[in-house]
């Protein structure tokens, strides 16, 4: 599979798109040599790999929220954080606040602290603090911050970042075998259709999924 540039974010470059061009291997994605176990079942899976701290994952938000909006019902979308050891600490942030079932209300939220108003949220403690101010029992986060549940999900993530050879973010994985990002389509719309396009193939290649939208 090509590789990304070791721990740096992938760059979205913002450019129209003119219509949607064939699918070319090695240019628009790359194919996984080992296909992924899926967590989705009869679902295709569309899996994301983010870091908190990346400016690109918080650009992309917004476009990506609106996508998976619009998403065909034989598709389900999945978050996993990437695992590089400097970014460990929001991996087991996302986990902490998804073992609370507090994601719907911490994940966008969590990224505005970072990117708009330039909070270090980077340790327990302020990540603790964050918790507290979006009305979450700081004694209850930390619980869940040391939870076994906790660091079984870190363990899983990154075996997975390791099976996806994750090194840059934001990247997306389709169904176990095809990777994708904006830094190899070019930019954010021509990343949301190179995705449609390989839900498209990756339900062709499914049994019974094909025309299913």
């Amino acid at each position: 599979m090509k590789r990304l540039t070791v721990g740096l974010c992938v760059a979205l470059i913002m450019a129209p798109v003119g219509g949607a061009a064939a699918l070319e291997a090695g240019r628009d994605f790359d194919t996984l040599a080992k296909p992924q176990p899926v967590e989705t079942g009869a679902k295709i899976e569309v899996r994301e790999f983010f870091w908190y701290g990346c400016p690109h994952c918080y650009a992309l938000e917004g476009g990506l929220e609106r996508w998976i909006k619009r998403l065909p019902s034989n598709v389900e979308f999945v978050r996993t954080p990437a695992t590089v050891p400097r970014w460990m600490v929001h991996a087991q942030a996302y986990y902490t606040f998804a073992a609370l079932a507090a994601t719907a209300k911490t994940h966008s939220t969590l990224f505005r602290a970072i990117h708009e108003k330039n909070r270090r949220l980077d340790d327990e403690s302020a990540l603790a603090e964050f918790a507290k101010e979006q009305g979450i029992d700081p004694a209850k986060f930390r619980e869940a911050w040391e939870s076994f549940g906790v660091r079984l999900k870190l363990q899983q993530a990154k075996q997975t970042n390791a099976a996806y050879q994750i090194s840059s973010v934001p990247t997306f994985a389709v169904d176990g075998k095809y990777i994708t990002g904006a830094g190899m389509t070019g930019g954010e719309a021509q990343l949301f259709t190179v995705l449609d396009q390989l839900i498209q193939k990756a339900a062709r290649e499914r049994p019974n999924q094909a025309g299913k939208r």
